[in-house]
């Protein structure tokens, strides 16, 4: 039984610690804010409440896993987990508007033959068959495998099929999302709906690689969940799985270093006065025989050259939190993607040379029907959110700027509003450490290896690294699987070669 320290208690971080615990190791996360989750949190004011973190949740069978091999009490006996329907509702430039079936490929197909014409829904059919084809070529080295040593294969093939043309009597492979509207899909509205996966996550699709494709991919096959009460109820159900599994935890403990000795891990540092609970002052050392780190942290040893080099340069989000007079209508779409009208202007000012909030940004609109987050059925919490700069500084002008997109997917919004909250990349800088804000993408193949994450191991003996900045990457089914690879290097060792 060795000794566990994990910094923070981020997702990723809990679910390695919950696993850690069960295989027998004696394990204590030191959190440097007064609360878990990471970035899955929430803002409560007046009867209402809100997610500032992620809204909805792709493949949920992650956390089941976890809760399956973690104890008795399966997931959905802990939280209720709600199939999203439909998946979204589209809102386009051109005034068209789309309603997508949760993961139903014939019901999408006619759905959007229906709002876009005639074969739009085969064009769609027949990418998302594509998309199945990277997703089948990737799944396991990208999220269920620890990072290969020979990760450069990985970098340089692109997984995405290359597409006959029957006129041609040749092939011609998509390098990137753009591409693959551009060739492919041949309609603006389509091609917006691919590239909302890629912009949701901070990616620009003009040189995002076309693997990209299971984005959407995996929301189409996996569907889209929410959980009741919010997505800090999931957060909860972990954070008291691990309270089960007697994990222990120190909140406002700021770790300072990893200590090292005689070539391996030998503990952590804390900050001066966040160390309470040893009873003594600042510097106080915990010895552990492992350490678990979350990704990019600063102060890890060096990796050997060739290493993956961490995503550089991601975006933030801004979000907008409305405390709504009168009741959501029935049937309103849970989550509507509002699309930019100025797809250039959209990416250059988010991925230019010199970085700004676009004025006109595709906006995210989520209206959860759940009483929980209400004082009552007379009032409606709905939250705005859309992808800005990292460290950007948000004015007035940003945050109305949301609101006149969000009109055309709430008609009369502004009238509605009693108060709203705006959470900047400020807030999430402050909440989960990551400079300016920034939010992790997935790791994707292709592209060099640019959007891949460094390994969970490091280049010291006994410290690895959990979380949306190290391998599987960003978002929470992610996290949930860096977790898992975590806790089966330290149980397994080096030899460890993913779930089977």
């Amino acid at each position: 039984m060795g000794r566990i320290a994990v910094i923070g208690a981020g997702m990723g971080a809990l679910s390695a610690a919950a696993r850690l615990a069960v295989a027998g190791h004696r394990v204590t996360v030191y959190e440097r804010t007064e609360t878990y989750g990471g970035a899955v949190r929430r803002f409560e004011r007046a009867g209402f409440g809100f997610d500032t973190g992620p809204g909805l949740l792709p493949l949920p069978a992650v956390y089941r896993d976890l809760f399956v091999k973690t104890g008795k009490e399966p997931l959905e006996a802990c939280v209720e987990l709600v199939q999203v329907d439909p998946s979204a509702r589209h809102v386009f430039a051109d005034g068209a508007e789309v309603s997508l079936p949760n993961a139903s490929r014939a019901g999408v197909v006619s759905a959007l033959d229906e709002a876009l014409g005639a074969r739009a829904g085969q064009r769609w059919g027949d990418f998302l068959v594509r998309a199945r084809e990277a997703w089948d070529r990737t799944r396991r080295p990208l999220l269920e495998e620890p990072l290969w040593s020979n990760w450069s294969v990985l970098a340089d093939r692109e997984p995405y099929p290359a597409v006959p043309h029957k006129r041609l009597l040749r092939t011609r492979q998509a390098g990137t999302l753009a591409e693959v509207g551009a060739w492919e899909l041949r309609d603006p509205r389509l091609t917006a709906l691919l590239e909302g996966h890629a912009l949701a996550y901070g990616l620009d699709p003009r040189v995002t690689p076309a693997s990209a494709a299971v984005l959407p991919y995996m929301e189409h096959a996996f569907g889209t969940w929410y959980v009741r009460g919010g997505m800090r109820e999931l957060a909860r159900a972990v954070y008291e799985r691990c309270l089960a599994r007697r994990v222990a935890f120190v909140f406002g403990a700021e770790v300072t270093r990893v200590l090292e000795k005689d070539g391996r891990v030998g503990g952590v540092e804390l900050a001066e006065g966040a160390s309470q609970a040893f009873g003594s002052g600042g510097g106080a050392v915990a010895e552990a025989d492992f350490v678990v780190a979350p990704g990019g942290v600063e102060g890890l040893p060096a990796r050997a050259d060739g290493e993956v080099v961490p995503q550089q340069g991601l975006p933030s989000r801004l979000t907008v939190l409305l405390a709504l007079r009168g009741a959501r209508p029935e049937g309103a779409a849970h989550r509507t993607v509002v699309h930019t009208a100025d797809r250039e202007g959209e990416l250059e000012s988010l991925f230019g040379a010199a970085p700004s909030v676009p004025s006109r940004p595709t906006v995210t609109v989520l209206r959860p029907d759940d009483p929980a987050l209400v004082p009552d059925g007379h009032h409606e919490a709905v939250t705005l959110s859309a992808v800005v700069p990292a460290g950007a500084e948000i004015r007035d002008a940003h945050v109305d700027a949301l609101l006149a997109v969000a009109e055309r997917a709430v008609p009369g919004l502004r009238d509605r509003v009693l108060w709203q909250e705006v959470r900047t990349p400020a807030d999430i800088a402050r909440e989960t450490g990551a400079a300016g804000g920034a939010v992790p993408a997935p790791a994707l193949a292709a592209a060099g290896g640019r959007l891949l994450h460094p390994a969970n191991s490091t280049g010291l003996h006994g410290l690895f690294t959990v979380g949306g900045w190290s391998h599987p990457g960003g978002g929470l089914p992610h996290a949930g699987m860096s977790g898992a690879l975590v806790s089966g290097l330290i149980v397994e060792g080096p030899e460890f070669r993913g779930s089977q």
